[in-house]
């Protein structure tokens, strides 16, 4: 048996932060995965989505060139060196993680935990006084006939060439951020969506914003549809059909997304060692990210709080002790435009019978937003009535992902309405002084 200090499962973002600076720290660390470290975020999720993101926006500031008084000539994508640059970033992000992970003994293979509370890999056995478990999860699919003939975000991600027309089965940020790259490069896209609304997390008002927005850049969007099969049309084309309003109807695409959510991924063993797992399979925890079992703890996907890569490493560092304000952490969806937010929603601030006010801004309104010919948007700030305190931020428009973590610090250390839009001042002109223009 080898003994550690703490035993991590998983080298995602959450698990290897934390297990290096545990090892940077002195302490013995086991770091165990079978895949790359980094997780899906590095590998399968946020950074090569990030990187087709960007280049998706470079096509789409270079179609408007002339708009600024700049002529480009023709813009076309060349898909492949799109891809090769993804790959190129994915790869030396990975070694920057192998760096950081150095201190740690890393351990390559599947856990499992043993009913003693130990963790098995193969024919070894493992033990520590604390173990984090940080699994992740994969992408989710519907259980309908034809589900084989999709591909899921993994599949996305190793397309070698655009197809012609995609179809895509969720509204989620996932497939939102997917839809808006395709479409700037030039794939006919449609969105197919079970509820009446794009976004379910986000503020309604914001979500409707940004699909209106999406839909002025050629997306289509099919809402309240419930897909009911995936079937090979032709050699080269699909259908999709669901129930929509108006009976089965269908959408024939060259390629399939299903975009429907994650499902945890867990380790073999946790009955029998006392940890339990909800009926959605997600590991059961306090707040503090304890399991059922002593000594165990399960940060990210895989406890089913929130799927961020953020939140997931946020919990870790509370799993071992740090004081993390887990209430304020906002989530961004990088489509073009950009949609962010932090804390409450007005749906949950109504639910919740508080008491309180939502200002606005729009960034037509904006010097910069005008310049960058980036004016569509909308910030929209929430605050308590009586104290005034924000409660909740809302923005869809440029850079709202980097723009809302003003908001966030804001509802961290309890700033009122007031202390952010005239207490604080901003430079000019910047996209920031929207937050000074809310009425």
């Amino acid at each position: 048996m080898i003994n550690a200090n703490l035993i991590v499962i998983g080298a995602g973002p959450a698990g290897y932060t934390v297990a290096a600076e545990r090892a940077n720290a002195g302490e013995k660390v086991i770091l165990i995965d079978y895949a790359f470290p980094g997780g899906t975020c590095l590998n399968r999720g946020c950074i090569p989505t990030k990187c087709l993101a960007a280049s998706a926006e470079v096509m789409l500031t270079a179609s408007e060139a002339a708009s600024f008084g700049i002529s480009v000539g023709e813009v076309k994508v060349d898909y492949p060196a799109v891809v090769k640059r993804m790959e190129t970033i994915v790869e030396g992000l990975r070694e920057n993680v192998r760096s950081t992970i150095a201190p740690c003994k890393f351990v390559w293979g599947q856990a499992r935990i043993l009913p003693d509370g130990t963790v098995g890999i193969g024919d070894e056995v493992y033990s520590a006084p604390k173990v984090l478990i940080a699994t992740g999860s994969r992408p989710a699919a519907l259980p309908i006939p034809g589900e084989e003939l999709t591909i899921n975000s993994d599949g996305v991600l190793q397309l070698e060439s655009l197809p012609a027309s995609m179809a895509i089965i969720g509204a989620g940020v996932i497939g939102l951020e997917f839809a808006s790259i395709m479409a700037a490069f030039g794939v006919e896209v449609t969105v197919i969506e079970y509820l009446k609304e794009v976004l379910p997390p986000f503020d309604k008002e914001v979500a409707k914003r940004l699909r209106t927005m999406l839909t002025r850049r050629g997306i289509k969007f099919i809402l309240g549809a419930a897909v009911t099969s995936v079937s090979q049309e032709s050699d080269s084309l699909k259908k999709v059909t669901y129930a929509g309003k108006n009976g089965d109807e269908s959408v024939i695409a060259e390629q399939v997304v299903m975009a429907v959510g994650r499902r945890p991924v867990v380790p073999e063993g946790l009955a029998e060692a006392g940890i339990e797992v909800d009926r959605r399979g997600y590991i059961v925890t306090d707040n503090a990210m304890r399991t059922t079992r002593p000594g165990f703890y399960a940060v990210g996907d895989c406890n089913g709080k929130l799927q961020l890569a953020h939140a997931a490493t946020a919990q870790a560092h509370v799993a071992l002790g740090a004081d993390v304000d887990l209430n304020a952490i906002p989530a961004a969806v990088f489509t073009y435009p950009e949609a962010a937010m932090v804390g409450l929603t007005t749906e949950q601030a109504e639910k919740s019978g508080i008491a309180f006010r939502s200002a606005k801004a729009l960034y037509a309104a904006n010097g910069k937003a005008q310049a960058a010919g980036q004016a569509d948007g909308m910030l929209k700030i929430l605050y308590a009535a009586d104290t005034r305190r924000i409660i909740g931020c809302h923005i869809v428009g440029a850079h709202a992902a980097d723009l809302i973590q003003e908001a966030a610090t804001a509802i961290v250390a309890n700033l009122t309405i007031d202390d952010l839009t005239v207490r604080t001042v901003h430079s000019h002109p910047t996209l920031s002084e929207i937050f000074t223009s809310i009425k």
